[in-house]
């Protein structure tokens, strides 16, 4: 997992195919998520150029957890979003926002994210 959580990381589950090299991700975290070494568009034309597919699945998910340690928040809620993730049978996710504010004088950090999942060919077989 990345030190640090920011809308338009990209993270591929360990042990997922990837199209050519697997120099496109960093080194998998104890979770057994791996960051994107690009940004989203270069990530996406390796993979287009190669005639794979990562799809983008239209619900946006949502973690929300409170906490006075913003990273040790971020990482729960993150946890909760690849859980999420894998229940949907996706092997990556993108994440859109991330969010902190406070409600009683008690922060939390709220992250947005989609679902997304990277396969040889175009049907979806997650």
């Amino acid at each position: 997992m990345p030190d640090t959580i920011t809308a338009g990381d990209l993270l591929v589950q360990e042990g997922t195919d990837l199209p050519g090299s697997p120099a496109l991700l960093a080194e998998a975290g104890s979770n057994g998520w791996a960051a994107v070494k690009d940004n989203r568009s270069t990530f996406e034309k390796a993979v287009h150029e190669v005639g794979w597919t990562f799809f983008f699945m239209a619900g946006e998910i949502k973690a929300t957890v409170f906490g006075f340690d913003r990273q040790k928040a971020l990482r729960a809620a993150l946890k909760r979003l690849l859980t999420d993730v894998r229940s949907q049978h996706c092997n990556s996710i993108e994440i859109t926002r991330v969010m902190g504010k406070s409600f009683l004088r008690v922060p939390y950090v709220s992250v947005f994210a989609h679902p997304r999942h990277l396969q040889r060919g175009t049907c979806f077989s997650g």
